[in-house]
């Protein structure tokens, strides 16, 4: 079992960037990660995943291009760059790990982690 320990939220300005950071009491290496946003009153969404070594990744196509998915599994520590952020990104981040799920439905990821709130504006 692992445990999730997101970090790294903040209130930025229009533009602006933020690395958030995942640190997992695991090894990481053996999870799939994702990370997740939910906005007030929205849904949790999916942001991106990566694949065990890192060599994947995938991302929601309102962050494409914007957002950096990566992993240190030496340091079992996931992130998410966050570049020219915009209001609309407002959200608490969380943090999701499976052994064998590496999809975007956040109903299959097992682990989860308490959430980190990042704030833009505008």
């Amino acid at each position: 079992q692992v445990q999730l320990a997101e970090s790294g939220g903040a209130l930025v300005q229009a533009g602006g960037s933020l690395r958030l950071s995942c640190a997992a009491s695991g090894l990481t290496s053996r999870y799939r990660m994702g990370w997740f946003r939910q906005a007030p009153g929205k849904e949790r969404e999916f942001v991106a995943r990566i694949s065990l070594s890192g060599g994947t990744t995938f991302y929601a196509d309102s962050v494409k291009g914007r957002f950096t998915i990566s992993r240190d599994n030496a340091k079992n520590t996931v992130y998410l760059q966050m570049n020219s952020l915009k209001p609309e990104d407002t959200a608490v981040y969380y943090c999701a790990a499976d052994l064998s799920y590496s999809g975007t439905l956040e109903y299959n990821y097992g682990y989860w982690g308490q959430g980190t709130q990042v704030t833009v504006s505008s």
